[in-house]
C-alpha cells in the first residue's frame, strides 16, 4: 500500500513511456463479484491500474458506525490478492479528491451506480486531458444488497 506521493513516484516512469495509468477507488468493505467485475473492467482500460480505498475513519463517516464490516488492513490484504490491480493506496478523507488530484490518472473508472457528472475527481481529471469511464452497474451486486440478503438470511 502506498501513499499518494509514492504512487506518484510509481507512475512516473509508466507516464513517460506514455503509458495510461487508470484508477478507481471505494469502500470495498464486503468484495463481490460486482467489484472484481468493476476492477476487470477497468484494468483493460489501460497499462497501469491503482486502486485507492477508504481508512476506516472516512468508511465509518460515509457508511456509519456499524461500519467498517473489515478494517482497513483485512480489505487491503484481500485486495491485494486481486491480479488485475497494480497498486494500493488509501485516504482518510471521505472523498478522494486529493489523491486524484495529485495523482490525475488518464481514466477514472467509476461503477454504474454513480452518475458521470457525479465522480469526485472529474474535473481534475478532464482539464488533464483525462477521461471518466463509467463501468456498467451489475444488477443486484452490490454490498447494500449482500446486507439485506444476510440479514434476511439471519431472520428465517
Amino acid at each position: 500500500i502506498c501513499t499518494a506521493e509514492q504512487l506518484s513516484q510509481k507512475i512516473q516512469p509508466f507516464r513517460q513511456n506514455g503509458q495510461t495509468v487508470v484508477f478507481t477507488n471505494g469502500c470495498f468493505d464486503l468484495l463481490h463479484s460486482g467489484h472484481i467485475h468493476l476492477f476487470r473492467e477497468a484494468r483493460k482500460k489501460g497499462d497501469v491500474f491503482i486502486v485507492a480505498v477508504n481508512d476506516d475513519f472516512s468508511l465509518r463517516k460515509i457508511k456509519g458506525a456499524s461500519r467498517p464490516i473489515f478494517p482497513l488492513k483485512e480489505r487491503i490484504e484481500i485486495l491485494t490478492a486481486i491480479e488485475d490491480i497494480d497498486y494500493l493506496a488509501s485516504f482518510s478523507e471521505e472523498t478522494p479528491q486529493k489523491i486524484i488530484a495529485r495523482l490525475l490518472p488518464d481514466v477514472l473508472v467509476k461503477g454504474g451506480d454513480w452518475k458521470p457528472e457525479e465522480v469526485v475527481g472529474k474535473r481534475e481529471v478532464e482539464d488533464a486531458g483525462g477521461e471518466v469511464e463509467i463501468i456498467p452497474y451489475l444488477e443486484g451486486r452490490s454490498s447494500s444488497d449482500i446486507v439485506k440478503r444476510i440479514v434476511n438470511s439471519a431472520k428465517s
